[in-house]
């Protein structure tokens, strides 16, 4: 028993839950070696029950004052102080100094609240309770003690910031797209930020009020082929194959550069990476480069020899972006060094040892030496800040009341530039996912390292703040992968499959707290990705945060009878849609394209499992069929026995315009479904059975626009969000 006893306490202590409950409503039991090694992966000693008694006593060991206090709007601001019975109240007093560069000062006896040291408990005493909004800097003085004690106090808003359409009840439309599918005349064979720009247009002009984007996140610029925009290198940088490279304002002015593009062989090259079904990210990642550091020697040419104020504004990004920046542009730099030797080097696990850590001798003499391809990097993140930047400013202009939303995925490759250059935030150790439901019986696992809650909080929040920072900027809203990640994260012990895991559990209440200050700071609302297993205790606390939650059509059934839950019974506060990124388009799902293709591609052993499932599909579809009948959205032609109703452009329209007249703020539309496209962007589960990521649209913007079926449809969505908007 006294083993149990041990590794129950110190796993309690650390916030891992010994148990969860599973998909199928039972309550299962974690092994005691996943506690073990993930308690050990914390930095707690498991060689016996002593010594993890013993370091869990040294790691929980409450300094006189917590590192960090988050506070919201209208709570007391109480404070507490971990002290011993024989210390003396008149001996201390404190100093506030206010983000906004105020100093308030006073002694701790006339504001004491509460002394329950002879309970064992703090020294509890308030501070004035009309704080304005920011990160506090609290010191603590003790007479004859040489060093003061300090703390971060963090005051917020009650909730996430909602622009003020939102907030008046307008109801809501736009495209929520992959950014790389889009096609044009002018791109380089995968959509760009130009791209972007020109849809932004397309769909102001036609009442849509925003445009989703897939995480633009930095990946791997000498291994393109690493294209999942959820396993990135680093959640804080962009991903530069976005760079719309003939808008850069260096092109016009290198001759160099406009040759090489204007050449027949470039041309042929551009012309069959534009006209490729798939994106070719090689060919588009070698197009590109050959080009883009022309442009940076022109821009040093003209710029930064001359110190001109494009010069300065450069300057300005990189000290702004201090050593996050240098980190990523230091890891790009020398993973294209090491690529060019050897074209297996896909992520620093597989650098030269003495490489494989941003503060290592080696590293720093690279980097020495290399400057000019370290400051490129940089340049290059610079331009495609640039250019996100002018397409949230086009929005606006255009008078959307969002503009752009970012996606936020939930962690980090474990071999790119953020866990290179990690130092103590992130768990190496571990990787996330989910545990096994009924679609994924052996479980997720993502490989993504997670954030260590415990660091985390020692650092008052430091990283998860710049993280808000680098991805609330230049957009109008931010979706949340996975939100549920902020209450607790599936961890896997490092090699282990997915089912051996835990739930640790996070600073919650804190973390939505600094999301609402940094989105009112940003002006830019907040949509939380809450699918799959959903605890309820979460459901009340992102509402009351203002975290707008997801509504996914298919899966909105009632627990009673398992009908379809009309939309108008969906909250307010959410974003509603009928498919999303991981899901086959509407055409897909109602084709079973995806059981199909599930079965060729062998994610379906067993047979029998697969005709419930197309048993169930069936049943599903002829729930919506009656459903949208029941709600008076069905068409005149479409009939009524889904056995025989095939989805086309009457009844896609009929979906769509079902959900648009519902509740939800928001509603996300996907260009695949208005262009009638079977083949899914992402199939979850694969690795290389299908081109994930890798799928456009089948035809470009210009065309897509010119079709009168697709101005039809985006003039009823406004049409119908307009009449439900309060």
């Amino acid at each position: 028993m006294k083993e149990q006893n041990a590794l129950k306490q110190v796993a309690e202590m650390a916030r891992i839950a010994d148990s969860y409950v599973s998909a199928w409503g039972d309550e299962a039991k974690v092994e005691d070696a996943t506690i073990r090694h993930l308690l050990a992966s914390l930095g707690y000693d498991v060689t016996n029950d002593e010594t993890l008694l013993q370091s869990a006593e040294k790691k929980h060991k409450k300094d006189v004052l917590e590192p960090v206090l988050v506070i919201r709007d209208g709570e007391p601001v109480e404070v507490a102080l971990n002290l011993g019975a024989s210390a003396r109240e008149s001996e201390f007093s404190w100093q506030l100094a206010t983000e906004q560069g105020e100093v308030l000062e006073g002694y701790l006896q006339s504001q004491i609240v509460r002394d329950e040291r002879k309970e064992g408990g703090p020294l509890v005493f308030a501070l004035p309770s009309d704080l304005p909004w920011g990160y506090h800097q609290l010191t603590v003085t003790r007479k004859r003690r040489k060093s003061p004690y300090q703390m971060t106090l963090i005051v917020t808003p009650k909730a996430c910031f909602k622009q003020d359409q939102i907030e008046s009840g307008k109801k809501m439309w736009g495209p929520s797209v992959q950014l790389y599918t889009l096609r044009t005349q002018h791109n380089w064979g995968m959509g760009d930020f130009g791209d972007l720009k020109q849809l932004v247009a397309d769909i102001a002009s036609r009442g849509g009020d925003f445009v989703g984007l897939n995480p633009i996140h930095s990946l791997f610029p000498a291994n393109p082929e690493g294209a999942s925009p959820y396993s990135p290198s680093s959640r804080r940088w962009l991903n530069i194959l976005y760079i719309d490279v003939s808008s850069v304002p260096e092109f016009s002015l290198s001759i160099e550069a406009q040759q090489k593009v204007g050449s027949a062989e470039f041309q042929q090259r551009l012309q069959k990476a534009r006209d490729s079904h798939w994106v070719n990210y090689t060919e588009v990642s070698e197009l590109k480069m050959s080009v883009l550091p022309l442009l940076f020697d022109e821009f040093k040419k003209r710029h930064l020899d001359k110190n001109s104020e494009r010069a300065q504004a450069f300057l300005a990004f990189v000290e702004q972006g201090g050593e996050s920046l240098l980190h990523q542009a230091a890891f790009d730099a020398l993973h294209a060094n090491l690529r060019a030797q050897d074209s297996n080097v896909w992520g620093w696990p597989v650098f030269p040892e003495e490489l494989r850590k941003f503060e290592n001798a080696a590293v720093q003499k690279f980097i020495e030496k290399n400057q000019d391809l370290v400051h490129l990097y940089m340049y290059l993140q610079w331009v495609a800040d640039s250019q996100i930047k002018e397409a949230q400013a086009l929005a606006e202009e255009k008078g959307m009341s969002v503009g752009l939303y970012r996606d936020l995925a939930v962690g980090v490759a474990d071999s790119g530039a953020e866990t290179w250059a990690d130092n103590g935030n992130l768990v190496l150790d571990a990787s996330i996912g989910a545990p096994p439901d009924i679609l994924g019986p052996l479980g997720q696992n993502w490989g993504l390292p997670p954030l260590n809650p415990q660091v985390l909080k020692a650092t008052s929040y430091e990283a998860y703040i710049q993280l808000l920072r680098a991805n609330m900027k230049h957009c109008g809203a931010l979706r949340i992968d996975h939100v549920l990640g902020l209450l607790r994260l599936w961890w896997i012990p490092k090699g282990e499959n997915a089912t051996k895991g835990a739930y640790i559990y996070y600073p919650v209440e804190d973390m939505l707290a600094i999301l609402a200050l940094e989105s009112h700071r940003h002006q830019c609302s907040v949509i939380g990705e809450d699918l799959g297993t959903v605890p309820d205790e979460i459901v009340e606390i992102l509402r009351d945060a203002g975290v707008h939650s997801y509504k996914v059509f298919f899966f909105e059934t009632s627990e009673d009878d398992g009908g379809f839950i009309s939309p108008a019974h969906y909250a307010e506060q959410s974003m509603s849609a009928l498919c999303t990124h991981d899901m086959p388009t509407l055409r897909g799902f109602w084709h079973c394209d995806d059981l199909k293709m599930g079965k060729e591609l062998g994610l379906y052993p067993d047979e029998e499992q697969l005709q419930k499932l197309f048993a169930g599909r069936l049943e599903c579809k002829q729930g919506i069929l009656d459903s949208v009948a029941w709600h008076g959205y069905l068409p005149e032609g479409v009939g009524r026995d889904a056995q025989y109703v095939p989805m086309d452009s009457y009844l896609a329209e009929a979906l769509q315009l079902h959900v648009a007249a519902g509740s939800s703020t928001l509603l996300s539309v996907q260009l695949e479904d208005w262009l009638e496209m079977d083949q899914p962007v992402n199939i979850p589960g694969t690795v290389d059975e299908y081109p994930n990521w890798r799928r456009k649209l089948s035809m470009n913007l210009d065309q897509l626009f010119a079709q009168e079926g697709v101005n039809r449809i985006a003039h009823k969505l406004t049409e119908t969000r307009a009449k439900v908007s309060k």
